[in-house]
């Protein structure tokens, strides 16, 4: 009698048992979420689950169900902190890396998540599981980069000998420098100069390579 009324209820559009578990669940782990962001911008890498699962309400064993280490959790949360990369293609090297670039510096500048990675990198130095962390982190910033190098590679506007791991180091590099170090402003005029410098280097790059070949 139970299993007809609730394919009836489900048939009905009524949401059966399963369907109120799953929001359950949902609810839960959003709420786990936002107190682990919470606790990231108070105490930073000192956040244990013991103090999520007070402050969130959900019990520890809920929490490990879903994210099985401390450094899982920590690493969903900043991935929440900001929005997924947006890779743009403006037919131009140039242009989708001055996209990036600008996007990058007004996430450094505003976001709140800027004020965590420090710590982050701090406790990585310390700690191989924070470590981990942490590189998946620049992992994530980079992508975007080494995508939009080698896209230009293919198209010529690039010498395929260079390193696209390399050429992002070199364009992100200086941005995180003036963020946290000299705390430099980033405008446009800094960026476009970082852009013509860093191509130039490049090309430079290219061209000595280039003899050493022609030396051999």
């Amino acid at each position: 009698m139970s299993n007809r009324k609730t394919q009836e209820s489900q048939r009905a559009g009524t949401p059966g048992p399963k369907d109120a578990k799953q929001k359950r669940t949902v609810r839960s782990q959003e709420r786990v979420l936002t107190t682990t962001i919470e606790l990231l911008y108070e105490a930073g890498l000192s956040l244990s689950v013991d103090e999520v699962s007070r402050r969130s309400g959900v019990a520890k064993t809920t929490i490990y169900r879903h994210w099985p280490t401390r450094a899982a959790l920590v690493l969903e949360a900043c991935r929440k902190l900001t929005p997924e990369p947006r890779v743009p293609d403006h037919g131009s090297f140039v242009q989708d890396v001055s996209d990036l670039i600008e996007t990058l510096a007004q996430l450094l500048n505003t976001a709140r998540w800027s004020a965590v990675l420090p710590s982050i990198a701090d406790a990585a130095e310390r700690d191989a599981e924070v470590a981990a962390v942490f590189g998946q982190i620049q992992a994530g910033h980079a992508a975007p980069f080494c995508e939009i190098v080698r896209r230009a590679q293919r198209r010529g506007e690039l010498a395929k000998e260079l390193d696209p791991s390399i050429m992002t180091a070199m364009l992100i590099g200086p941005v995180f420098y003036r963020r946290w170090f000299s705390r430099e402003p980033i405008g446009k005029a800094f960026i476009q100069a970082l852009i013509r410098q860093v191509v130039g280097a490049g090309s430079f790059m290219e061209q000595e390579s280039a003899k050493s070949k022609q030396a051999e």
